[in-house]
Formats: structure tokens, sequence, C-alpha cells
């Protein structure tokens, strides 16, 4: 399938590991030009020299000026940004009654506010092209809140309850707002979660990701390349008449439709 993003350019967020990672090589292979960012310059340029038409940046998204920053650090060959992909770390784990007023404010800061700012520099160009895809890589708790990550699952609410609202007032403008919700994924961030989960119940990591597959009805965890793959497509030309959605890919482990 040809998805129509040969020569665009494509900013993927926090793309050093994990998958933002995943998102950039799917979406580069499809031809794109690709902006690859992350806190680490050097790993950022590494990544982005094993694409076919890449550069890496180094931003802290979370400093104030952060999206400013990269917008402007964008390389000028490449053309505007076609294709926004939102993506950052998440929260530490916490539950909902021992956060305070500060965690709530963190959250949104990491959340919300550099998505919202990144959105506000490339939206304006993606509307007067008539053509954009702009997607964030969400949570699996976006669908069904997570035990544990009570200020994950407070921002990325939020985030999406955002994202909802835009994507209506964008849609006759050629513009698609989505979002793709990893379940659990193989990536160090579930590493570190699984790790975490050990340390509070007193069990190895390895008997927490055995009882967390046992959980999904595919049996495994998913594989990066798979997520990648979704996001590409989501980001493409088929996908012309998907927005507003959230789109799981988690092997099923939520129950509900």
């Amino acid at each position: 399938m040809d998805l129509g993003l040969k020569g665009r350019t494509a900013l993927i967020c926090a793309s050093t590991q994990g998958l933002g990672e995943a998102t950039a090589r799917a979406i580069a292979a499809e031809g794109a030009n690709v902006v690859v960012c992350g806190r680490s310059g050097e790993q950022a340029r590494a990544i982005a020299a094993e694409l076919p038409n890449a550069e890496g940046i180094a931003v802290d998204l979370l400093a104030a000026d952060g999206p400013d920053r990269l917008i402007a650090a964008t390389p000028k060959a490449f053309g505007p940004i076609d294709v926004l992909v939102l993506n950052g770390p998440g929260p530490e784990p916490g539950t909902a009654a021992d956060i305070t007023s500060q965690d709530v404010t963190a959250a949104v800061d990491a959340l919300v506010r550099p998505q919202q700012r990144l959105i506000a520099l490339t939206l304006p160009g993606m509307r007067e092209r008539g053509w954009g895809r702009i997607l964030a890589i969400g949570s699996s708790g976006i669908a069904a809140p997570l035990p544990g990550l009570a200020l994950s699952n407070l921002g990325r609410a939020a985030l999406a309850g955002y994202l909802k609202t835009l994507a209506a007032e964008v849609a006759a403008d050629g513009v698609t707002v989505n979002l793709l919700l990893p379940g659990r994924i193989g990536t160090e961030r579930v590493a570190r979660l699984d790790a975490a989960a050990a340390k509070r119940t007193g069990r190895s990591p390895s008997e927490v990701a055995d009882e967390s597959r046992r959980t999904i009805p595919a049996g495994r965890y998913g594989r990066p390349e798979e997520f990648g793959a979704a996001a590409a497509f989501l980001c493409g030309d088929p996908a012309s008449y998907i927005t507003g959605t959230a789109l799981r890919c988690d092997g099923g482990l939520v129950r509900s439709l």
C-alpha cells in the first residue's frame, strides 16, 4: 500500500527510543523527510543517520521554549511540516489519592502544554495547504484508566479531550487528528513499569511480565515495529477519512469496544 508520504515532512517527537523511534523508522521507510528529536542530540543524530532522509535535533520539549526551538531548528530544505507526531515521557507511577496540586501541574506541563504549542506552530500551515496529519502517541489508559498511573491517566485524558475537540474543527481543512494507544509494547518504558510493579509487590520483574502477558489475549507484548506500522498508516493518504479517533494497538488488552 502506498501511504502517500513520499516527500512529506514528518516531525516525530521524543523519537530517540521506544515507540517514537519505531514511528520515525516506519514513516521514513515510506519516503518522508523525518525530523528525529530528543534530549540526547547524539542519539537523535545517530538514528537519523540510519534513515534515508532525516535530521536529528536535540531539544527538551518540557523547557518553556522547547517547542519553538524545535520548529525553528527543522531544516528549511525539508519544507513545511506535514505530519506532527506528538510523544513524550510519561509521569512516574503513583496513586490518585496521593497526588498533589504540584503533581497535577507537572503532568499537564509534560503531557498537554508542549503538545498544544507544537500544534499551534504547525496547524496553520497544514490548514492553508489543505493537508496535514496530527497523531498523538497516547496510552491504553485513555480507554481504561490504568491502576497506579494516576498522573498519566490524568494528563493523557486531558490531551485526548483537546485533540478530539480539535479534530472536528479542522476536518474540513484536510487535517486529521488522531490518537494511537499502545498497550503493553516491549519498550524500555514498559520494562521500567514492570520493574516498579515488582518492587511494590516483592516479586521479580519476569514474574510481573509473565502475569501481564496472561492478561493480553494475544499472549505477548507487542513489538515496536508493529506500533510504528499502525502509526504510519494513520499518517498516510489512505487514512484521510479517519479523524477524531483513538485506535488501540494492544493485542486485545482493553476488553471494551
